[in-house]
């Protein structure tokens, strides 16, 4: 950006200095047709002149075009702002799902647990009174073989 502010402000200098250097050839009057009637004007400073305004329209309609650029890219960036936030909020909301899921698949899990811890009591102990049962037939059963005979 620097190189073309340079550049311009020598192309502007150089034209200032041609100005000066030329200002008699410049304002010099002679007739000028405009097509439909004659004028008396110095056309170095009519050339001039449509040149400033020419080169005025064209600064305004840069600056127009950058405002419009500069507008754009705001809107855009709170677009992307809002749709960020829109992204962060279904995130956390998954994220928030996903955890109730695992809290549910704990507590699931931790009941099923249970319920088999239970089960396997149970049938511990059943089994349990059930050898217990089998050992006191044979005890019986022993102590009547062995009580009928003499030791």
């Amino acid at each position: 950006m620097r190189i073309r502010s340079l550049a311009l402000a020598a192309l502007l200098v150089l034209l200032a200095l041609f100005v000066a250097l030329n200002w008699d050839v410049l304002s010099a009057p002679a007739v000028l047709s405009l097509g439909f009637t004659h004028v008396q004007a110095p056309p170095g400073l009519v050339l001039l002149g449509f040149a400033a305004a020419l080169c005025g329209v064209l600064l305004i309609h840069i600056l127009l075009l950058q405002a419009g650029v500069i507008m754009e890219g705001r809107r855009l960036a709170r677009e992307i702002a809002t749709q960020r936030e829109i992204a962060d909020k279904a995130e956390a909301s998954r994220i928030a799902e996903l955890k109730n899921l695992i809290d549910t698949s704990v507590v699931q899990r931790e009941a099923d647990s249970a319920a088999l811890r239970a089960a396997l009591i149970d049938q511990v102990n059943e089994s349990t009174a059930s050898l217990s049962a089998h050992l006191g037939e044979i005890e019986d059963k022993l102590d009547r073989v062995l009580g009928s005979k003499p030791l």
